[in-house]
């Protein structure tokens, strides 16, 4: 990469180009699951800028002007829930994805036990991606289209220093 990204908190005017992202970046998942409603292709505006309003932490990565990835995550019982990773498609394998989720994962290290997420389970870029953040399988589930989805976790910095 030769210019690194700007990583910082969204705000409610980045929710069309979060959406705008978010879509470009999930279509070769829907492609490769042969399902267009994949709830990050569904989501609307208007609930992208709740989800900003909200309680969650989104996360902008921005090129110069352009925003070129988000990631969002929430803590609940000790579990940092991180979601809607996306990366525009012509960005995709310059290391945002990764900045992205090392950055929204030092925001909620003190706060949380582990991390948790998940990803089809046959998008072997995206599992190549969190395994080598230090993320490990354990488990899957499907989602309400049957789309077959791997969980997968690793415990938070603070967890492993401490001993937990």
């Amino acid at each position: 990469m030769t210019t690194p990204p700007l990583i910082a908190p969204a705000t409610l005017r980045d929710a069309g180009e979060i959406l705008t992202v978010q879509r470009a970046a999930y279509l070769t998942e829907a492609q490769r699951y042969g399902d267009p409603f994949l709830p990050p292709l569904t989501e609307t505006l208007e609930e992208v800028r709740a989800v900003l309003a909200g309680a969650r932490t989104v996360l902008t990565a921005r090129i110069g002007p352009r925003l070129v990835g988000s990631v969002r995550a929430h803590v609940e019982a000790g579990v940092a829930h991180v979601g809607r990773l996306a990366v525009a498609p012509d960005q995709q394998g310059r290391g945002i994805g990764g900045r992205l989720l090392r950055a929204i994962e030092a925001m909620h290290a003190a706060r949380a036990d582990r991390f948790a997420l998940f990803t089809g389970a046959g998008s072997d870029q995206n599992l190549r991606l969190y395994q080598r953040h230090g993320y490990r399988l354990v488990g899957h589930r499907d989602d309400p289209n049957g789309v077959r989805l791997a969980l997968l976790e690793k415990p938070s910095v603070s967890a492993v220093r401490s001993g937990a």
